[in-house]
């Protein structure tokens, strides 16, 4: 038996449109074929924002704008790997983002899937080596997400010259993904198919050392980004807020269709059916924000953070939506909030929607600066099946609009939309701003210590190398 529903007329109501539209697609289609990957410093970048600008003010909500981000963005230029013994060959690769132009020429270490602890026992092989690595992202060994970032960071710290990153999905060639911190890396990177990876691997297996030569003319340069921003005003107390978001840049070698084009047309279409049937019945304010330049450090969102702090302790909940259009079994991960559990379940037992909801943290989108600002934050995220091991499609040159579904995607708007209008109209809201000793608290456990304390040496490492280098 179902328990009643207050809001079951304007559920009936968004749910009858987002089925009965298409919309949803129509957005996502012009959003990857019209506008192409949108990374940043692209002219589809700026034309996907100008796009959503004017869809948000066309489904009638209220302060549309865009905010611009000033950082270091990065251009892609030519890139060439060759093997120069023991045999003499070239093999295709990308550069990744934030990698610097270089001539390189180095022997190869393999660290297989790049486990931490791999890093710190190998440390004295490594220096003065270049790392070859999966992006296998649950290394055999480690008991968390391992991302790309974190690699290539242990790779830099014990003395690596370069790094090559192999994507361990077969036949979907190199897979991008950003290595810089605040700007240009420290060494260069490269990636590879897994076929021609694991040629390198089997190479230094029979000859034990193997020598390659990295050429690149990549380059950062100052960029603007921007963020969009629109509003559905509440009508009891509009300064609380209730924020969904989700970013638009994908990465420059594909469309970014799932990765995150699909969370970004969801976004809008949530805002659509929110504006049409519950426009001027929210208490409380419902701020739609597409972020800029996440693929390459979460700038958009950064930023956003840093030149809003007087807003954060009124953001009630800021739900993250980044590949929600193309996620399986979609549920509500809570970044540590076990007060909200019991209340989305109850939402879930209401909307007679039965969606799991999991609790856990990492650092790699849109709802971390949130999260270290102490806001109450989660994601539609996939919940049960079988852990994830990578992307997939995402970040690969195959991740093109005919990777997602249009039922996958209006799943995704209905249950953002339906939680916003809850969310809206909670009265009783258990989760406050955590101060920012209870963030590090929260951080400072077995689950996230190694990754926190290890990202926070990172940044010293960088910032001491900057500073020899402007000396």
């Amino acid at each position: 038996m179902t328990s009643s529903n207050p809001f079951l007329q304007l559920d009936r109501q968004m749910v009858g449109d987002v089925y009965t539209s298409s919309e949803v697609m129509d957005n996502l289609t012009i959003l990857c074929d019209e506008f192409g990957s949108r990374f940043g410093g692209t002219p589809g970048e700026k034309q996907a924002a100008d796009f959503m600008q004017a869809k948000l003010k066309a489904y009638g909500l209220q302060n549309v704008h865009l905010e611009p981000i000033n950082y270091i963005g990065w251009r892609r230029g030519s890139v060439k790997l060759e093997i120069i013994a023991p045999i003499q060959m070239e093999l295709p690769c990308i550069s990744l983002p934030h990698s610097p132009a270089c001539q390189l020429e180095g022997t190869l270490i393999d660290m297989g899937e790049g486990a931490p602890d791999d890093f710190e026992a190998r440390a004295d092989e490594i220096r003065g080596r270049i790392v070859l690595t999966t992006s296998e992202a649950r290394p055999k060994g480690s008991k968390r997400w391992v991302h790309r970032m974190e690699k290539h960071g242990r790779a830099i710290v014990a003395g690596a010259t370069g790094f090559i990153f192999i994507n361990h999905y077969p036949g979907f060639g190199p897979a991008t993904g950003g290595i810089g911190n605040d700007g240009e890396s420290l060494i260069p990177g490269i990636s590879v198919a897994l076929e021609d990876g694991a040629f390198l691997q089997r190479l230094l297996k029979r000859h034990r050392e193997v020598k390659i030569r990295l050429t690149s003319t990549d380059e950062c340069a100052p960029m603007v980004s921007w963020n969009v921003v629109g509003d559905l005003p509440g009508n009891q107390a509009p300064e609380q807020i209730i924020m969904l978001g989700c970013h638009y840049d994908g990465h420059d070698i594909s469309q970014g269709a799932t990765d995150p084009a699909s969370g970004t047309a969801a976004l809008l279409e949530a805002a659509r059916v929110l504006a049409a049937y519950a426009a001027g019945k929210l208490p409380f304010t419902v701020r739609f924000v597409l972020w800029g330049v996440e693929e390459i450090g979460l700038i958009g969102s950064t930023q956003y953070v840093q030149q809003h702090q007087d807003e954060m302790a009124n953001i009630r909940f800021y739900l993250n939506m980044d590949m929600a259009g193309s996620l399986p079994n979609k549920g509500i991960v809570l970044n540590k909030w076990p007060s909200l559990e019991p209340i989305f379940a109850g939402w879930s037992t209401e909307m007679a929607l039965p969606f799991g909801i999991d609790q856990s943290i990492n650092a790699h989108s849109d709802h971390y600066p949130f999260l270290m600002a102490g806001v109450p934050t989660g994601g539609i995220g996939s919940v049960g099946g079988p852990p994830s091991s990578g992307r997939g499609y995402a970040h690969t040159r195959y991740d093109t609009l005919d990777k997602t579904e249009i039922t996958s995607l209006r799943e995704a708007a209905v249950l953002a939309a339906r939680l916003a209008l809850r969310m809206a109209n909670a009265a009783d809201w258990p989760a406050q701003q955590r101060s920012q000793e209870t963030v590090a608290d929260l951080l400072d456990n077995p689950d996230n210590r190694e990754e926190s304390a290890f990202f926070a040496r990172l940044d010293a490492y960088y910032a001491q190398a900057r500073k020899e280098s402007a000396g």
